[in-house]
Order: structure tokens, then sequence, then C-alpha cells
């Protein structure tokens, strides 16, 4: 038996005027998701437990089958080990996206326009990370490139407790009232005030700009974490997992669960990547000993933010097609036995920009047999209307994988 996650980042919203008051969901062409709905076990599951933000790091712990109440140190650190960067028990780590922000002199006074910088290119922003390296590293602090806007800053032996807000849940505001505060509030906000300073006019932005490209005009910090400690999850759950993504958010949860992680050339983890490269490196790695594939696919997620509802359409298609649809004919044809977990981590609602806390739908489906309670199509209203509520998003792995949860 091989099992198969297919997790759309942010894939279920609220209807939307733009799509006829149909969500994205309703709205898009995807006859694999709905034909698994029609045969498979359908309902909403709680991945964000209450109380906790609606983060793709605590709802991608839970659906892998990691309680965040228990296992959860912050979003950072996961990237932080997918970077290969060394994380001491003592040392605080920092997400660091390169963002767009408005042009007035004082900082507070600016607007956050683009938290990606206009999804900028992996290899301009390793330009300006590098440069940003070399004018405010120091003894205790460390800046790291990752993949397009998103960073690490790192803080040896110190604490938690400074107050940071992510820059997706203010894009198009004022930055004002969302400053760092806290424990080290003051140093970071002087460190994004000098990144603004240092790369207003750095030959990579003057060249974005010259091309009518956003400018990637200064660091935001947010995100702050500890070192992780994942059980293994092979000890977990009794299967070899693997992770096909291209952020290294999920790329480090994936190796501190012990988990086969490769690269995925033309995964890029923006609105648009190679989905088939993806579909194609989960089948490498069930035909080379994993018994388990987790494919994130970011695009539903990063057209939520910049509320894109045709374009979040159309990521969802890419989807069923190119991976869902793939791997299924592949399997069917080898007469290997499957099943498949479907789901969203948390919604990004496209009218809000960000995320939230909303119960997501899922499908549970096994190649051999069918399982109740079923659904016409899959939407986020056909799977509330099943009346099958999963509490806990841990207990979906439990129940693809053991069958109970």
């Amino acid at each position: 038996m091989k099992y198969i996650v297919v997790l759309g980042d942010g894939m279920a919203d609220r209807p939307l005027p733009e799509l006829g008051g149909r969500t994205p969901l309703e709205a898009a062409n995807k006859p694999h998701m709905d034909e698994i709905a029609r045969r498979g076990a359908v309902g909403m599951a709680q991945t964000v437990p209450h109380g906790m933000p609606p983060g793709s790091d605590t709802a991608n712990l839970s659906v892998m089958g990691y309680a965040p109440e228990i296992y959860y140190s912050g979003r950072s650190p996961l990237e932080a080990v997918s970077m290969g960067v060394l994380v001491n028990d003592d040392d605080v780590t920092f997400r660091m996206n390169l963002v767009t922000m408005s042009d007035e002199p004082d900082y507070a006074a600016k607007t956050m326009i683009d938290y990606s910088a206009g999804e900028i290119s992996t290899e301009e922003a390793a330009e300006l990370v590098r440069f940003l390296a070399e004018n405010l590293n120091c003894g205790d602090l460390q800046i790291y490139p990752g993949i397009s806007y998103r960073h690490c800053l790192v803080l040896r032996h110190a604490q938690t407790g400074t107050a940071l807000t992510p820059p997706h849940d203010i894009t198009g505001r004022p930055v004002e009232g969302h400053l760092p505060s806290g424990r080290y509030g003051e140093r970071l906000l002087a460190l994004m005030e000098r990144s603004c300073a240092l790369l207003r006019d750095h030959p990579v932005n003057l060249a974005r700009r010259a091309r009518g490209l956003k400018p990637a005009n200064s660091c935001w910090l947010w995100g702050e974490g500890t070192r992780p400690k994942l059980e293994p999850f092979e000890k977990l759950y009794g299967v070899k997992g693997g992770v096909v993504c291209a952020v290294d958010l999920l790329k480090g949860i994936g190796l501190c669960a012990g988990m086969r992680v490769p690269d995925v050339p033309g995964a890029t983890g923006a609105m648009w990547t190679d989905f088939a490269a993806k579909g194609r490196k989960a089948l490498e790695l069930l035909r080379d000993g994993c018994d388990l594939v987790y494919i994130h696919i970011e695009a539903p997620d990063e057209c939520g933010h910049h509320g894109a509802a045709q374009e979040k359409v159309k990521a969802i298609e890419a989807i069923d097609r190119d991976v869902l649809g793939f791997l299924m004919d592949a399997l069917r044809a080898e007469g290997e036995p499957f099943r498949i977990m479907l789901t969203p981590d948390h919604p990004t609602p496209c009218a809000l920009r960000t995320h939230v806390g909303d119960p997501v739908p899922f499908v549970l489906y096994d190649s051999e047999k069918e399982e109740a309670p079923h659904a016409p199509r899959y939407t986020e209203s056909e799977a509330a209307a099943t009346g099958l509520f999963l509490e806990k998003g841990p207990m979906l792995m439990e129940r693809l994988v053991k069958g109970r949860g």
C-alpha cells in the first residue's frame, strides 16, 4: 500500500462575487478531486488548534501528524533547518522577508505594499541578502539566504519574547502598530530601518524598477522560534515518508521528522510553479522506497494572499491534473493499491488575503474500497454537509495510515 498526501496550501476559501458567489474549489474544473470525493470519506478537520495562530507551520505540522501543542517551537527554525543553518538550543531564529514598502521617510508611516517583493527571484534575492549580511551581521547576529523572498536571521544565545507581525497579514496597510516590540523589538526595528537605507538604491532594485518590477526595499522580521524536536515520522506511523515541496518551511519539517526531502527542479513555491515536476518527483519517491509522500503545493496560498481568485482556480485545476490525476493514473497502471489524503492546511480567503483558522475540507480515499460519508464534489460546503468532523488535525494522518483517529 502506498500513501499520498496532496496538500493545497490555503486552498479553501469563501464565496467570492467575482466567481459568481462560488469559492475557487466550487468554480474549478477538478474531475479527480471530485472522483475521490464521490468514493472516499469526506468531511471537515480543525487543523489549527484553537488559540494558536493559523500559520502554515502549525497547520502543516498538524496535517503531518504532529500535534502543534506539543511539537511547535516556531516557524523560522524549521526553515533554518532546511537552509542548513546550525541552530543551537539557546539560539532564536526569525523569518526574514524581502518586502516592498512605500517611500515615506518615517519607517512607521510606510505601507506594506507587497510581502514578497513581487515574488522576487531567488537569484536577485541572494545578491540582496548577501549585501545585507555583509553590512548587518555581527557577533551574535547572522543573516542567511533562502528561496525567493524567504530568508532567515539567527540571534545566538538569545531568548524568545519579541512581538512580531507576519507581513502578509498587513498587505496594503500601514505598518504602524505592527512593528517589532518586546524583548528585541528596538534592535530588530533598527535593523529593518537600516535594511531600508541599504536596499533603496542597490543595483538589483534599480534594475527591477527599470523593468517595472517592485523593488525589495526592506527586510521584515517575524516568526521567531527555537530549535524544533520532532519524533521520527517512521517511528510514529510505521511507514517511510518523503516530502515534495519548494518552500523551506515544509522541507524543514520533513528533515526534522527524518523524511526524505529531495529538491524539485522547477518548483518555486510561488503562484506559478512546475506542478507536473512535483507529481513526477512524488512518483519517483514512491518507486524508490517511500511508502508515503507528502506533496505540498504553495500556489493556492500565494493566490489567496494576492487576492487573485481566478489564478487560484487555475492553480487548483493544475493540482488536480498534474499532481493528483497524474499519480492516480500512474499507480493504477502499475496495479499498486493506494490511499490518498486531499486537504488544505488552512483557508486563505482571497477577500481577506491572509490565513484563517476555520476547519478545512478533506477527502480520505482508498483505491481498493469505498469509505463513507461521500460527497458529490470536493468543496467546502459539500464537505461540511457530510457531518464528519475531526476535531484535531493529526487525526487525518492516523486515519490515512492506521485507519483510525
